[in-house]
């Protein structure tokens, strides 16, 4: 899913690992993620966090996507800073699941997000 993923690519996303309701994706933040604050844009840290809770959620098979996610903004991202996502998976249940990812700069945490995932197919079709 990752490698035809072109908006997250183009950002600069990078897929670190992925397998068995787990992923961990890093971005560095760049000037054009800064927002009038100095900081970084909180809709690119919920990208990447998004970004990491797809990837997890589809490393089972099937083709799952958001039901919905809400994100906790615990602490400044700024310019250069290399932020970490990891997604885990808490539970799946039926054709639903849930996901938390924390986003960290080093061992700072930067957000918390959690994903509800529906699977939409029973089959992934293309690559």
């Amino acid at each position: 899913m990752f490698e035809v993923d072109e908006a997250s690519r183009a950002l600069g996303i990078e897929l670190v690992e992925a397998g068995d309701g787990r992923a961990v994706a890093r971005l560095s933040v760049t000037r054009t993620m800064v927002n009038g604050h100095d900081i970084a844009h909180g809709g690119y840290v919920f990208l990447l966090a998004d970004t990491t809770f797809a990837c997890a959620c589809n490393s089972h098979g099937p083709v799952t996507v958001a039901a919905g996610a809400e994100i906790s903004f615990v602490a400044p991202a700024k310019l250069g800073d290399e932020l970490v996502a990891t997604a885990e998976e808490r539970t799946r249940y039926g054709r639903s699941g849930i996901y938390d990812v924390t986003v960290r700069r080093g061992d700072t945490v930067i957000a918390e997000f959690r994903g509800r995932s529906r699977v939409i197919e029973r089959e992934r079709t293309g690559p």
